[in-house]
């Protein structure tokens, strides 16, 4: 281990800081960077994890979320994404229990503040990586590259490429799995802090504590399982000393055999052996969790996973990994979504962009070298860390182990960012040790990239703050990607824009674009344009098959037109597809008591509820059913059952006040009816309902001698 100050560290042109000064230097760029987010909408994919996830509800069991995927759904269903992250969704919950409902302003501090700690503590991280692993007599890190470590974190703190991660609340699960993959590493480091000289010993209780912080970023996001390879990398060049070069020297050449003994005796093996059992256990509760099963994701998600020829497969991979690395090197051009012919596939040796991934290799192949042979110790150390924290996390993302749902992912790279961050900042430090006459030249260079960073975060951030900003700012980038279209279209036609949101809409169909073609629909439906709907509708369920708020959708259409027996198919297929489809349940036990068709609407209302038993909306419209029925006792049951779940419902309480009344529970009519107007005035009919009940009430009482 190295216990002497890191050469280069003096020459960075940065002052050298107290600990304490330093960690709230960097946290207080990391929050001038995304502060002006803290006032933001729930964008983008909030809308699923967050607004319209049940799991965050109070009334909601809390068990539930150990059960069902990042987005509320239950992770048997065909339909889940299969994303498991119970700790994030946890702290979901309770920013909507402390905050009494969905007021976004409380998710995005709390995001700002995680990225502020996590942008501190990696100065630890960094010291270690950089500077060897010491421990002062208080038990508290010592860093021998104060100022390498202190000019990497504020890299960090700034770089525009996490207002993915910091500025999207569903960025909380990257922020949190960061979080406890540094906790993890830190953890891992307190094993060897021995209070002696002895190398050979260890805690066996502080390496299963990293194992348990380990199998936390996992429940936060799945790349949490990556600090494994990270400690293991940590502890074979820096705790042992493992020269790997010289290792694979001997091995391959056999010039010199290899003492094992050695490493049995500092403990290296067991360690290892610790980890990757552990880590085989974190795979397997995750892959039973799962289902044993992976999700399914379609060739628009990440087309070249789909290329049969395996040439092309590996190439278009490899043009990915450049575009991320050009992402964390030039972070202008940022886009909430790479799909849908955003990156168009290479095909052919002559697609002049092979010069890219090529480049990289080149620039990976030189820095691995240099890692591996050079002569410099220290330089060899942090080169190769650096490149370890760039890579190993960024491996669940690369499409080598299993296909994964995108093609680029910003928010994938927030860990990865760290190594890069690492390696600018060892590589500022080269170059100012080397060339100290341009060290003011090289100082204003550092100033102005940072000047660079914070502008760009805080232009990112403020694009993140809406849907109608971060989806038009999205055109200039990925002009082909139809999402992005189809989010610009569907916002305008949420804003009442129609006509140019039916263009957005026509262009995001290009690809075959399921759900543009289905938003398409639901516009020209509100335009009256009942053929052009039918047709869109269709369209997208030709495109997915399995798609069961297309049918919903197609079913109001044809309820629009009054073709009644095409409207129940439509939801009925829905619910086939969707089980616990609410809307489509309750439209056809609606639809079937208009029409006159009580029997079969209570059969229909009875069967849905066996499906979501604590439906109140169900619950209502079979109520209304039984009450027509004269099956009073089983309608009031139903209507108190559906109140005791929402009781501030108007409209419940103003149809068992009718339901009273024709019963002849007369003060129970008259009870509920004034409820119901306590909390809706202006409720239809309701006025008109109880004034008669007064009237009645009234003759009651004069009749009665």
């Amino acid at each position: 281990m190295a216990l002497t100050e890191v050469y280069w560290d003096h020459h960075i042109p940065l002052p050298k800081l107290a600990p304490v000064q330093a960690k709230v230097t960097v946290a207080l760029v990391a929050l001038l960077c995304f502060i002006n987010s803290y006032d933001g909408d729930f964008v983008f994919d909030d809308s699923e994890a967050i607004v319209n996830n049940k799991d965050l509800r109070p009334a909601t069991p809390l068990n539930n979320i150990w059960s069902n995927d990042f987005w509320g759904t239950n992770l048997s269903s065909n339909s889940s994404h299969k994303s498991y992250r119970p700790l994030t969704v946890l702290t979901f919950r309770l920013n909507y229990l402390v905050a009494g409902g969905l007021h976004p302003v409380g998710f995005h501090v709390l995001n700002i503040i995680l990225h502020a700690v996590i942008s501190a503590l990696m100065i630890d991280v960094f010291a270690v990586l950089i500077g060897g692993l010491a421990y002062d007599e208080k038990g508290r890190i010592l860093n021998h590259a104060p100022k390498t470590s202190l000019l990497a974190a504020i890299f960090f703190a700034a770089h525009p490429v996490h207002t993915e991660s910091v500025a999207g609340i569903v960025g909380r699960a990257d922020l949190l799995c960061a979080l406890f993959f540094q906790l993890s590493f830190l953890t891992y480091c307190k094993a060897f802090n021995k209070g002696s000289d002895r190398d050979d010993r260890f805690s066996l209780q502080w390496v299963v504590v990293s194992l348990l912080l380990c199998a936390a970023a996992m429940l936060c996001k799945e790349q949490g399982i990556t600090v494994l390879g990270v400690n293991a990398a940590f502890d074979v060049l820096l705790i042992c000393n493992v020269n790997v070069y010289e290792l694979s020297q001997r091995l391959l050449l056999r010039k010199k055999s290899f003492d094992v003994s050695e490493l049995v005796r500092m403990g290296l093996l067991t360690r290892l052996g610790l980890m990757g059992l552990g880590g085989l256990l974190m795979l397997y509760a995750r892959w039973r969790i799962m289902g044993t099963g992976p999700p399914a994701f379609t060739e628009v998600d990440n087309p070249a996973s789909f290329a049969e020829n395996i040439i092309l497969r590996i190439v278009n991979y490899n043009y990915y990994y450049s575009l991320n690395a050009w992402l964390l090197l030039c972070p202008w051009w940022l886009c909430f979504d790479w799909s849908m012919g955003c990156v168009p596939l290479i095909k052919s040796a002559t697609d002049w962009r092979i010069v890219w991934l090529l480049l990289l290799w080149c620039i990976l192949v030189g820095l691995i070298s240099q890692a591996l042979c050079s002569q410099d110790s220290q330089r060899r150390r942090t080169l190769t860390l650096g490149l370890v924290l760039l890579v190993v996390p960024f491996l669940p993302a690369s499409n080598i182990f299993f296909r994964v749902g995108f093609v680029i992912a910003e928010r994938v790279l927030y860990l990865s960012s760290a190594g890069y961050c690492l390696l600018l900042a060892y590589s500022l430090g080269h170059c100012c040790c080397r060339w100290s006459k341009y060290r003011k030249l090289l100082c204003v260079m550092v100033l102005a990239l940072l000047c660079v960073y914070v502008v760009r975060c805080a232009l990112r951030s403020h694009q993140w703050r809406s849907e109608q900003s971060l989806f038009t700012s999205a055109l200039s980038v990925c002009p082909l990607n139809a999402k992005v279209h189809y989010n610009v279209g569907k916002n305008l036609a949420d804003r009442g824009n129609t006509t140019p949101a039916i263009t957005y809409y026509r262009e995001a169909v290009r690809p075959d674009f399921a759900a543009a073609w289905m938003n398409l629909g639901i516009v020209q439906n509100s335009l009256q344009k009942f053929e052009e709907a039918e047709k869109s509708y269709w369209n997208a369920i030709r495109f997915r098959r399995k798609y069961p708020d297309c049918y919903y959708n197609l079913g109001r259409l044809y309820a629009d037109q009054n073709r009644h027996l095409d409207a129940l198919n439509a939801w009925r297929n829905a619910t086939v597809l969707k089980p616990d489809h609410s809307l489509a349940w309750n439209n056809m036990v609606i639809l079937l008591d208009n029409t006159g068709n009580l029997g079969q609407a209570e059969l229909i209302g009875r069967e849905a509820l066996r499906v979501l038993p604590n439906d109140h909306t169900i619950m209502f419209s079979l109520a209304n059913v039984l009450g027509k029925l004269q099956k009073y006792e089983e309608s009031e049951g139903f209507f108190l059952h559906a109140l005791r779940i929402n009781p501030n419902a108007a409209s419940c309480h103003g149809n068992l006040a009718v339901l009273y009344h024709r019963w002849g529970k007369l003060e129970l009519a008259k009870k509920h009816y004034e409820l119901s107007l306590k909390l809706d005035p202006e409720a239809p009919g309701t006025r008109d309902n109880y004034n008669m009940l007064r009237r009645k009430l009234d003759q009651l009482k004069r009749s009665t001698p």
